[in-house]
């Protein structure tokens, strides 16, 4: 266990030696000063998995990056943090909860505040990002808020009564939907969206209550586990809304504080392992389905405080209560299986969830009620189905039957996990101090110029080549003597350049099981594992095989180019890839089938093919060929060749290399390779002796190498002080010219400032000329505009006086015509009253000239009294029509009045307005024309003045013979409406009287314009 104390570092190495692969990755402390130790209190993995936040209880927020093996601080907010979160729009960025109950969001490469949320008034004890990374809820005792991380803006915010409180509020993967949870255990759904609620999780009725604390949901969002204040664990199917499960932990368990599934790569999402962190600090990893305790972290000694798992399932992060973080390796940690039964019980019902737990495998529950629980009975699998899936089980909880499907259903594995998958089916020991060993021993003699053989762009390809071929030479004496060995393991070193121990055991590997037999006949090639070749084509592809005899075409060059390269030089990377994929899933004789494969596929251009040229270029270079095809044809072939000379019988089955030590290499002639290990120092010793014999010996020549460097140095030292004294001189001479050059350029500054401001100067002057010419312009501009202004004033007022002459032409005309209308009116209603007094006057004449003849012929007095009433009722009539009369011509001389009060008040409003013309636009003028139009303004008042004048007294004169023509008016009315008759005489004159009146005063009135005519 390594224990890397950051300090007060900004930046560094998390590990500076490779950690070993046991359970506890790696210990992170901070120590402060004066030796205390800085407590971290939370970490969140980021989306890789790769690196994770920490923050301390001093507001310091780090990095650490697993990967890269970097940890970085990036902000420091002075503020213990509460909760933290990655952003997952936005990768660099992360969410910060305080402890002012305030939210930051902050960049980890800019290390810039990106923004700041308020709102809480309580502690955030929770962050939950959406899938999409586009909206975040937070959480604390009170409320829960929905936030646009878009905008920063708060989108919704869920109040609660103070009664219930809230535990836990969060999004579900893949999907829309957000859970939250209350304080009386009940759960409900809600759409993101529109926040609508879409259900409810039914809350158990029978059976303890467990106090909900905890949550977690696996990566498909199906099912939902929760726990609490008690040794319950609550498994929801969020699908169906029922209760599937209760897992009863064991009785050491009291309140489980937090919840974690455990990610598997094959999964599908649907997680079958549980991490349960309880108040004893332990975290203990269950199988919900089997329901059994895998394994566990922490202990009473190291409790875990808090804890989280990365994404990809690789580590764990907890904090643990001395304050420290603890990194685990779930790979180490799932292969020691601490088997511990757990009782489960299944069904909706919890009426009997209360049992005992105990560590054996025999558990009886508690009766709590009358009906017993039934349990299932299940049966003991098959010895061979144990032994089966003994041998099916792989390193990091894999297996290879599920590999295979996987790789038959998709033709290769996920290039994501390819490695991983590599690594679990080769079951490689990762021997670290074996390894280690080797290498110290530094490169081999063998590959000292691998350069000059095999040359590559990339150092850092042919180091790390050098280095895993030197490992080799030094494990097995034979390959530093195998001149192809190089072809072997570059594709190999060029997948796992970044990690050299997991390329040398890949390598050896591949050598150990793939190449067996390929050394016996070392130096030459593999003869007997050609032939098994050649046999599996003469079976299958006779025609070809006599072709290729026939053209002297051995399998040394259409087999053995294949396999001392592994196809790297006839396939691309993918279909390298991909072809690998199925050559370690299977039996090490699948290669074999796979050149033999590759061969029939391309049966037709070698067929073609005659000359040997023709051949090797074939088999040393890329050709059309479908990978798929290829695949096929080499499960075909080792499906349907015989057992006698199929490779499977012939070569071993597959076998990992030991743990601890790498096994001992020895199936190759020592006779052979100690031979050409001679040979070679031999040569090597020949090639010192030539050069002693050639050169002098090394003391000579580092007496005379010491020598020269002397001469050399006192030379140099010399050179030295004469340019340190040319150097003083040229420094002096510079100085000199410095000075020079800085009273030059101050006098010219100097000139150029007086030419500045003469310039200025002048520049002012044209301004100010500029400016007066411009004001005399503009003064003679509005000068000619007031003359103008004048000018149209003057006609608007004769315009003027025209229309009042026009309309009091008119309404005279108007006048005349009413009176001539109430004139002819007036004589009907005269001839009228004429003909009724004739009417009566005859009448009278009649009745008088009957009351005579009635007096002569002797008529009765009654008669006379008769006579005597019809003459009352005729004069009766009589004056009714006079008083009619009257009024008629009462209500003609009121309208006569009102039409003159008119008139009047129309021509007073039309020259007060005239008036307030004229005078406003003098005002407009007087201000920019009062210097040089003073003369004009004050003749004009003048002539105003006495015009208006003229006006008044011609007006007050007019005013004086209306009022005069309307008493002789009235006057003659009175006396005509007094007079009991009306002679004809009479009324003649009356009209020529109002006749003239009216002239007289339209003669009055037109000569000045002022009033309209009567």
């Amino acid at each position: 266990m390594q224990v890397t104390d950051i300090g007060n570092k900004e930046e560094g190495k998390i590990w500076h030696r490779k950690p070993a692969q046991n359970n506890l990755f790696i210990t992170v402390v901070r120590s402060g000063k004066q030796g205390k130790t800085v407590r971290f209190h939370h970490v969140t993995f980021d989306t890789t998995g790769e690196s994770f936040l920490a923050g301390d209880h001093h507001g310091n927020i780090y990095v650490f990056d697993i990967s890269r093996n970097r940890f970085r601080l990036v902000q420091k907010t002075g503020l213990a943090c509460t909760a933290l979160a990655f952003s997952l729009r936005r990768t660099t960025e992360f969410l910060v909860a305080l402890a002012d109950y305030s939210i930051k969001c902050f960049d980890k490469d800019t290390k810039q505040l990106v923004s700041w949320m308020r709102g809480h008034e309580g502690a955030v004890s929770s962050i939950s990002v959406h899938g999409s990374g586009r909206y975040a809820i937070t959480t604390s005792s009170d409320t829960a808020q929905l936030w646009d991380l878009d905008t920063f803006q708060r989108k919704r915010k869920l109040n609660i009564r103070q009664s219930v409180g809230i535990q836990k509020v969060f999004f579900l993967p893949l999907g829309n939907t957000i859970l939250s949870c209350f304080s009386d255990d009940s759960i409900f759904a809600w759409e993101s969206e529109s926040l609508s609620c879409k259900y409810q999780l039914p809350v158990p009725e029978e059976g303890p209550r467990v106090h909900y604390k905890a949550f977690a949901v696996t990566r498909d969002g199906k099912n939902l586990a929760a726990g609490g204040r008690s040794n319950l664990l609550h498994l929801w199917c969020l699908d169906s809304r029922h209760l599937v499960r209760v897992l009863l932990m064991p009785a050491v368990v009291r309140t489980v504080r937090q919840l974690h599934f455990l990610p598997d790569s094959f999964d599908g999402g649907a997680s079958q392992t549980l991490g349960v962190l309880s108040q004893d600090g332990v975290m203990r990893f269950v199988n919900i389905h089997t329901c059994k305790l895998l394994f566990h972290l922490g202990s009473n000694e190291q409790a875990i405080t808090t804890a989280t798992v990365s994404p990809n399932g690789r580590h764990v992060a907890a904090v643990m209560d001395d304050g420290s973080i603890n990194v685990y390796s779930i790979h180490s940690l799932s292969q020691d299986l601490n088997k511990v039964c757990v009782r489960v019980c299944e069904g909706d019902s919890t009426s009997h969830l209360t049992v005992k737990v105990r560590s054996e495998v025999k558990q009886r529950p508690v009766k709590t009620s009358g009906r017993r629980p039934r349990a299932k009975a299940h049966r003991p699998p098959a010895v061979d189905s144990l032994t089966d899936d003994k041998e099916n089980e792989l390193p990091a909880g894999l297996n290879k039957k599920r590999l295979v499907a996987l790789l038959q259903a998709f033709g290769e594995y996920p290039a994501k996990y390819r490695m991983f998958v590599w690594r679990s089916l080769l079951c490689l020991p990762e021997n670290h101090g074996a390894y280690s060993s080797l290498t110290d021993k530094g490169l081999h003699g063998a590959y000292l110029s691998l350069h000059n053989k095999y040359p590559i762009k990339s150092h850092k390809l042919q180091r790390g080549l050098q280095r895993v071929l030197s490992a080799l030479a030094h494990w097995a004496a034979i390959f530093g003597e195998t001149e192809y060995l190089p072809l072997v393991a570059f594709p190999f070193v060029k997948l796992f350049q970044n990690n050299p121990l997991l390329c040398f055991e890949v390598v050896a590997t591949v050598i150990v099981n793939w190449c067996q037999h390929w050394f016996e006949y070392f130096p030459n090639p593999p003869l007997n594992v050609l032939s098994m070749a050649e046999n599996v084509l003469a079976h299958h592809d006779p025609e070809l095989l006599q072709h290729l005899v026939e053209r002297g075409i051995t399998s040394q060059l259409y087999i053995w180019p294949l396999l001392e390269t592994l196809f790297s030089e006839v396939l691309t990377r993918d279909e390298w890839l991909r072809l690998f994929d199925n050559v370690f899933s299977n039996h090490p004789g699948f290669l074999l089938m796979a050149c033999v494969a590759y061969v029939t596929c391309c049966r037709a251009p070698l067929l073609l093919c005659t000359q040997k040229q023709d051949f090797e270029y074939f088999f040393h270079h890329r050709n059309n060929l479908d990978m798929g095809s290829l695949v096929q044809e080499a499960y075909r072939l080792t499906a349907s060749t015989p057992a006698p000379i199929h490779p499977r019988g012939l070569l071993a089955a597959f076998s990992p290399l030991t743990r601890g030590q790498y096994p001992v290499f020895n199936h190759y002639p020592e006779v052979v390779v100690q031979y050409h290990g001679r040979e070679r120092e031999r040569i090597r010793q020949q090639e010192l002796e030539y050069l002693q014999e050639r050169y002098p010996p090394r003391a000579e020549l580092l007496r005379q190498a010491e020598e020269q460097r002397r001469n050399i140095l006192a030379q140099e030292e010399e050179k030295l002080t004469q340019q340190r004294t040319r150097l003083g001189a040229m420094k002096r001479e510079m100085k000199l010219k410095e000075l020079h050059l800085t009273d030059a350029s101050r006098r010219r500054f100097l000139t150029h400032q007086q030419e500045l401001r003469a310039s200025h100067l002048h520049k002012l002057d044209r301004d100010i000329s500029r400016k007066m010419d411009l004001r005399e312009q503009e003064t003679a501009a509005a000068v000619q505009d007031l003359e103008i202004r004048q000018i149209e004033l003057e006609t608007q007022r004769k315009l003027l006086e025209q229309e009042l002459l026009k309309e009091q032409v008119r309404v005279g005309r108007q006048v005349e015509e009413e009176v001539e209308v109430r004139m002819r009116r007036a004589e009907r209603d005269e001839g009228d009253n004429r003909d009724l007094l004739q009417d009566a006057e005859t009448n009278l004449q009649a009745l008088e000239e009957s009351l005579a003849e009635a007096c002569q012929l002797g008529v009765d007095r009654d008669w006379e009294r008769e006579v005597g009433h019809r003459m009352e009722g005729l004069a009766a009539d009589g004056e009714r029509k006079r008083e009619r009369l009257a009024e008629v011509h009462t209500e003609t001389l009121c309208q006569q009045h009102r039409l003159l009060n008119t008139v009047r008040d129309m021509h007073g409003w039309k020259v007060r307005e005239g008036v307030c013309n004229q005078a406003q636009l003098q005002e407009e003028a007087q201000p920019s024309t009062s210097a040089n139009t003073g003369y004009l303004f004050h003749t004009h008042t003048r002539t105003h003045t006495q015009h208006t004048t003229h006006n008044t007294q011609h007006t007050t004169h007019t005013d004086t013979t209306y009022k005069k023509a309307k008493q002789l008016l009235c006057l003659k009315s009175r006396t005509y409406l007094s007079a009991p008759h009306y002679p004809s005489s009479t009324l003649t004159y009356r009209r020529s009287a109002l006749i003239s009146t009216v002239h007289c005063q339209n003669s009055l009135r037109t000569p000045t314009g002022n009033e309209f005519a009567v």
